[in-house]
């Protein structure tokens, strides 16, 4: 049992009988951003999918562990729609971030941030989205319910080791569920750089370093940092040979880059507060596994 799990359980038995409200995981702002499409009806429709995408990303269960209300992942979801195809049919891009509390501070790191520009769906007002995980219905329920599952997947890698294995192994089956679809964005002969893929690195050996150093990064270095900021810089500075075994082995790896799409911001802030032997170890050690924001890197060192 992780870590994460095993508080939510010790939570949930010392609540009981002390009127603790229970939610759902997600606590999900959804923007719909429907500028490019004209038209007072089109207005309607778009605050009426607004209304069903969240409710169905906050009113689903999307896992077994009781959370309190003050304990629901926080995240968001801003769908920029681009194109009405026909009467019910749209095109657009979705983006997800998700981020997590760091212990006994105010502070949320980041964890995901992407935006995926495969993102085709129907949507007909009035009618409640519904979900199977077992069958692909509609492509709209099935991109959202993965992103859900992805989430939650790297939440509980943020707190415990290889936490969200369960929540991959959901996106995984909705990408399998969804080979069949006509839409784009799950068949691994598509891109390199896709749900698809996403996923299967995430569930792949040679990857296992991203997730292990999620686990060491968040729970072993931010979360102590608040009383031992020196301790914690040494142990994400440390987490960071993970991620350089991935590097030898897959270079420039998609799930490499939705790492430091979330955390390179946050780590040039950390280390600027470091020693100049550790800033110059860290940004020796990023410019080799992330050379493309090595520019950002090098503000580490300019700070003071």
């Amino acid at each position: 049992m992780g870590i994460k799990q095993f508080f939510y359980i010790l939570f949930f038995l010392l609540a009981l009988g002390k009127g603790v409200n229970y939610a759902q995981e997600l606590n999900c702002q959804i923007s719909i951003n429907s500028n490019q499409i004209q038209g007072t009806v089109e207005r309607q429709v778009f605050d009426q999918m607004q209304k069903a995408v969240y409710e169905f990303m906050n009113n689903t269960k999307w896992g077994k562990d009781p959370y309190a209300v003050q304990e629901r992942i926080e995240c968001s979801i801003l769908i920029n729609v681009t194109q009405k195809t026909s009467n019910e049919d749209y095109e657009g891009t979705i983006q997800i971030q998700s981020r997590r509390p760091v212990f006994k501070s105010s502070y949320y790191a980041p964890l995901f941030n992407y935006i995926d520009e495969n993102f085709q769906f129907k949507f007909q007002q009035f009618t409640q989205l519904e979900f199977n995980l077992n069958a692909f219905q509609t492509n709209l329920t099935s991109v959202l319910a993965y992103y859900a599952y992805i989430i939650m997947a790297m939440d509980y890698d943020s707190f415990s080791p290889l936490g969200g294995t369960e929540y991959w192994q959901k996106a995984q089956q909705i990408v399998n569920n969804a080979q069949s679809a006509g839409e784009r964005g799950w068949k691994s002969g598509e891109s390199n750089r896709n749900r698809y893929w996403l996923v299967e690195n995430a569930m792949t050996p040679l990857f296992q370093g991203i997730r292990d150093c999620t686990y060491d990064y968040h729970r072993k270095g931010l979360d102590i940092m608040q009383e031992k900021p020196d301790d914690g810089r040494a142990v994400i500075l440390t987490s960071f040979d993970k991620l350089l075994k991935v590097y030898e082995l897959r270079p420039a790896s998609f799930n490499m880059q939705l790492f430091f799409n979330a955390k390179r911001d946050e780590v040039v802030n950390i280390f600027s507060k470091g020693t100049p032997e550790e800033k110059g170890k860290v940004v020796e050690r990023l410019m080799t596994i992330d050379p493309a924001n090595t520019t950002t890197y090098l503000k580490i060192q300019e700070s003071r």
